[in-house]
C-alpha cells in the first residue's frame, strides 16, 4: 500500500495535516540608505551564547530571529512577528532591518565583522567560510522552514504499512522520500516565491555576470548564491549513502564539518548524520526561500501554508524520486532561478501537473476552501509570471528606480509601523499590556518562554535548568497562597494592616442595600467612600468628598456597589492625594499619581462631547489591550456631574476642570501621572512594609498622602492605606500619561532569575 492510498482508506486527511513548524529568518542590519551597518550585535538582546530567538548568522551584522516550534502554523508567524517588533524597537534609532535577501550598500570586506561569538569553535567556523567562500556571499539571507510530521501520523502509517519492520527505519524513509522529492520539485517554490533579482555589483568578486538591467528569479538560489562547490555531492538515496558521503568529505577536507554542506534541505535529529541511523530522522529544514520584501517579517500566512501543503505533497506522490532526479531537481532549480521573471518558465508543463496534483490532494484530504483557492492561483502564475512574487518584485524596483533605495524605503516603513502601537505586540494583542510588557522582556533578554495559556495570561519561562510559571505579568511562586485572599477581602486588609500598626480610615460594612440606606444618617453631611468588599479596579466605588447631601443619591451609590459584591463598606474620606506604589520585595520601584476621569471645559463642546473628543487619544482602548481606559458616562460619572451641578449636556466654561470620577484608578479613565523621583522615601518604605504584612512578594499599595515632600508621620491626618492589591497593574507605569517609563517587568523577571547577567 502507498501512503496516498493509506491516508485515504484510513481517513488520516486531518492527521495528515499536523505536524510542528518553525521559522528562523536571516536580515540583514541596515542604515537609513539601506547599506549595511559596521556595529556590533545590540547588546540590549544578551548573550547570544544562551538565546533562544536572536541570533547572528554569519556576520555581526546579520541577525538571526527564531520561533520555538509550533503545533499550528499561524503560532509559528505570530512569534516571528513578536520576534521582529522586540528586535525593531530595541535597535538604535539609525538601525533597520533589510527586508530582501540579496544585501545592498555591502562594506568593503575588511569591515565586515564575523559573528564575534562566546565559543571560539563558532567563529573559527566562520573564518573557515571566509577562506572558501569570501564574505559577501554569506551575507545574503532568507527564511529557513522546519517541519515535523505529526509523530501519531507517522505511528500510524507504519501500522498499515507492509514493507518496514522498524519504525525507526521506516520514519528515515518517510522523510527521505519527502526529502528527495522536495528537491526534484524545488524549482516550483523558486518560481512562484523567489524573489532575489538583482544585486549590487560589489556582490560579486570579479564583476557581475548579469547583463546591466538584467533580472532574475534568485540569484540566491542560483549557482551565485551560497552553495558548495559543484564537485560536492551527497546521496539522498539511502540514509547510509547520506551519512556515507557527508564523512567522506569532510574527511577529505572539502567540507570542514558536516553543517558545512548546504542543501536545501536538511535532516535534522541529531548533531551527525550518522546519529540518524539510530535514532530517526526527527524533522526537515528546508532552506530554499528567499524574503519576501512586502511582508514586514518576510513571509505571510497564505504562503507559510502553501509551502506546507506543497510539502505534505511530496509525501502524497506516488513515485520517490532518485539520485539522479535529485539532480535533475538541482539542474532545473539552477535554470528556473536565472530565468527572467517576467518570463515564463520552461518548465511549465511539468509545474502545471504538480500544483494540478497539489490540489487534487488537497480536495481529497478535505481543506478548507481558501487553501484550495490559493493553489488554484498558485497554478494560474505559471501561465503569468507578472503575477509570481518576483514579477511584481521587479515591478516595484523598476517604480522605485533602485533596488538600495526600494529595500531602504520598505525598511524605514516596517519599523515606524512597529512603533504606531509601541506598547503592544500586535500578535499577541488578545493579552494584557503587562503580560505582552513582560513577553516584550521575556524575548529581548533571551529566555526561553511557553505561553500555557493564552486567555489566562499563563506563561512557563526557563533559563538553563530553571523553570518559572507566570501569570497575568507579575504572579509568581514568591507569594504566599493567602495574600491574594487577604487583598481581595477589602474588610480584611484593613483589619489586618490595623493590626499591623498601618494608618486605615473607619469603616462599617453591609450585607444589604436595605441596611446601608437605613443608617444614612450615621453619614449625612460626612465625606465618605462606598465601595464593594472583594473588586478591584475601582468598580462600583462612588466617593462623595463634599459630604453626603441627599439620602437618594446615598441610595444609589450603595445599588452601584452592591452590584459588585455581596457585601459593601462606607469608609471615611481621607483628605488629601491618592498614590499607587508598586513594591517588589524590598523596593518600591514606581510611584504613580493617579487623575482621577476629567475633562476640561473649552466653552463650546458639552461633557459628552469632549469625553468623546478626549477618548480619541490612541492610547485610549479598552484598557487591557492599551495604556489608557475611554471614559465612560456612567451611573457614577453622572453622579459626580450632578455633585458639580452639572449633566452631560453642560457645556464647561473654558479651562474648567470637570471631575468624572472621585476614583482615581486607571481602568476608569484615569490619567497616570508618574512621581516617582519627588515622593519622600518614608512613603516608599511605608508601602515596603505593607506589602510585607501581606504576605506579598510584588504588591500594589494605595496611600492617601496630603503632602508627598513631608516625611510621613504615625497618624492619618499624615497618611492613610486605602488598598492592598494583589497582581497589580504594571502598564500604567510602564506606559505613564505623564512622566518617565518604569519597566517593572525587567525587575520581575530579575527576581525570578537572579542569576541571569
Amino acid at each position: 500500500m502507498n501512503i496516498q492510498q493509506i491516508i485515504r482508506e484510513q481517513h488520516l486527511g486531518l492527521l495528515f495535516q499536523q505536524g510542528s513548524f518553525g521559522l528562523e529568518k536571516e536580515s540583514q542590519r541596515v542604515y537609513a540608505d539601506g547599506s549595511v551597518v559596521t556595529t556590533p550585535h545590540p547588546s540590549l538582546f544578551g548573550s547570544r551564547a544562551y538565546h533562544p530567538y536572536i541570533q547572528t548568522d554569519f556576520a555581526e551584522s546579520q541577525l538571526e530571529l527564531i520561533t520555538p516550534p509550533n503545533k499550528k502554523l499561524e503560532d509559528s508567524l505570530r512569534w516571528l512577528s513578536a520576534i521582529h517588533e522586540v528586535v525593531l524597537r530595541s535597535l538604535p534609532e539609525d538601525e533597520y532591518v533589510f527586508p530582501l535577501s540579496m544585501p545592498a550598500g555591502l562594506p568593503a570586506p575588511e569591515h565586515i565583522k564575523v559573528a564575534q561569538l562566546e565559543d571560539q569553535q563558532d567563529v573559527a567556523y566562520r573564518e573557515h567560510l571566509v577562506n572558501v567562500y569570501g564574505k559577501n556571499k554569506q551575507m545574503v539571507s532568507g527564511i529557513h522552514y522546519n517541519f515535523q510530521l505529526d509523530p501519531d501520523l507517522i505511528h500510524t502509517l507504519f501500522k498499515w504499512q507492509p514493507r518496514f519492520q522498524s519504525a525507526v527505519e521506516f520514519q528515515n524513509n518517510l522523510y527521505l522520500k519527502l526529502a528527495k522529492n522536495f528537491l526534484r520539485y524545488q524549482w516550483i517554490l523558486t518560481y512562484l516565491l523567489g524573489a532575489a533579482p538583482v544585486v549590487q555589483d560589489n556582490y560579486f568578486k570579479n564583476g557581475s555576470p548579469l547583463k546591466t538591467g538584467q533580472y532574475v528569479r534568485s540569484l540566491r538560489s542560483s549557482q551565485y548564491g551560497y552553495v558548495n562547490a559543484p564537485e560536492i555531492k551527497v546521496s539522498f538515496d539511502s540514509l547510509e549513502a547520506y551519512a556515507n558521503d557527508l564523512e567522506h568529505w569532510v574527511k577529505s577536507g572539502k567540507l570542514i564539518a558536516e553543517k558545512e554542506f548546504y542543501s536545501n534541505v536538511r535532516l535534522r535529529g541529531g548533531k551527525k548524520a550518522r546519529e540518524l541511523l539510530q535514532n530517526g530522522i526527527q524533522y526537515l529544514e528546508f532552506r530554499l526561500f528567499d524574503l519576501n520584501p512586502f511582508e514586514p517579517y518576510g513571509i505571510n500566512l497564505k504562503d507559510a501554508q502553501f509551502i506546507h501543503d506543497f510539502i505534505l505533497l511530496m509525501i502524497w506522490l506516488e513515485e520517490t524520486a532518485d539520485q539522479q532526479a535529485v539532480e535533475l531537481g538541482k539542474e532545473k532549480l539552477f535554470t528556473v532561478a536565472l530565468e527572467n521573471p517576467l518570463a515564463e518558465t520552461q518548465f511549465r508543463p511539468e509545474g502545471e501537473y504538480i500544483l494540478q496534483q497539489l490540489i487534487t490532494m488537497l480536495e481529497d484530504i478535505g481543506v478548507e476552501s481558501a487553501r484550495i483557492i490559493y493553489a488554484k492561483e498558485k497554478l494560474a502564475q505559471l501561465a503569468d509570471p507578472s503575477k509570481t512574487l518576483c514579477g511584481r518584485l521587479v515591478h516595484a524596483i523598476e517604480d522605485d528606480g533602485c533596488y538600495q533605495q526600494f529595500g531602504a524605503k520598505l525598511a524605514q516603513r516596517y519599523k515606524q509601523q512597529a512603533f504606531e502601537r509601541f506598547y503592544a505586540l500586535s500578535a499577541f494583542d488578545n493579552m494584557e499590556l503587562s503580560t505582552q510588557a513582560l513577553l516584550f522582556d521575556l524575548i529581548q533578554k533571551g529566555i526561553k518562554t511557553e505561553i500555557l495559556d493564552e486567555n489566562d495570561q499563563f506563561l512557563s519561562l526557563q533559563f538553563g535548568d530553571h523553570l518559572e510559571y507566570v501569570k497575568n505579568g507579575n504572579m509568581t511562586s514568591h507569594d504566599s497562597y493567602i495574600s491574594p485572599l487577604i487583598m481581595e477581602n477589602k474588610v480584611v486588609t484593613k483589619k489586618v494592616l490595623a493590626k499591623a500598626g498601618f494608618n486605615v480610615p473607619q469603616s462599617v460594612e453591609f450585607r444589604s442595600i436595605e441596611s446601608a440606606v437605613a443608617n444614612y444618617p450615621l453619614f449625612e453631611n460626612k465625606a465618605v467612600v462606598i465601595k464593594p468588599k472583594s473588586t478591584n479596579y475601582g468598580l462600583g466605588i462612588t466617593i462623595f468628598q463634599q459630604g453626603v447631601q441627599n439620602k437618594e443619591d446615598f441610595a444609589k451609590a450603595i445599588e452601584i456597589a452592591f452590584r459588585e459584591d455581596k457585601e459593601i463598606m462606607v469608609e471615611d474620606y481621607l483628605v488629601g492625594t491618592e498614590y499607587r506604589f508598586f513594591v517588589l520585595g524590598d523596593n518600591t520601584l514606581a510611584v504613580l499619581l493617579r487623575v482621577p476621569a476629567n475633562v476640561i471645559g473649552d466653552g463650546k463642546h458639552s461633557v459628552t462631547e469632549l469625553v468623546a473628543m478626549k477618548n480619541d487619544h490612541p492610547l485610549r482602548g479598552d484598557g487591557s489591550r492599551t495604556p489608557l481606559k475611554k471614559i465612560a458616562l456612567g451611573d457614577i460619572e453622572q453622579l459626580q456631574l450632578k455633585e458639580q451641578g452639572l449633566t452631560v449636556d453642560s457645556i464647561p466654561a473654558e479651562g474648567q476642570l470637570v471631575q468624572l470620577r472621585a476614583n482615581s484608578n486607571i481602568s476608569t479613565g484615569g490619567d497616570s501621572i508618574d512621581m516617582t523621583d519627588e515622593m519622600h522615601p518614608s512613603y516608599k518604605q511605608l508601602a515596603v512594609g505593607i506589602s510585607k504584612a501581606m504576605g506579598a512578594a510584588v504588591c500594589g499599595v494605595d496611600l492617601i498622602i496630603p503632602d508627598l515632600k513631608k516625611p510621613a508621620e504615625p497618624n492619618l491626618q499624615s497618611w492613610g492605606v486605602i488598598e492592598a492589591n494583589f497582581n497589580p497593574m504594571m502598564m500604567m507605569h510602564i506606559f505613564p500619561y505623564q512622566g518617565k517609563s518604569r519597566r517593572l517587568t525587567q525587575h520581575v523577571i530579575k527576581m525570578l532569575f537572579p542569576e541571569m547577567p
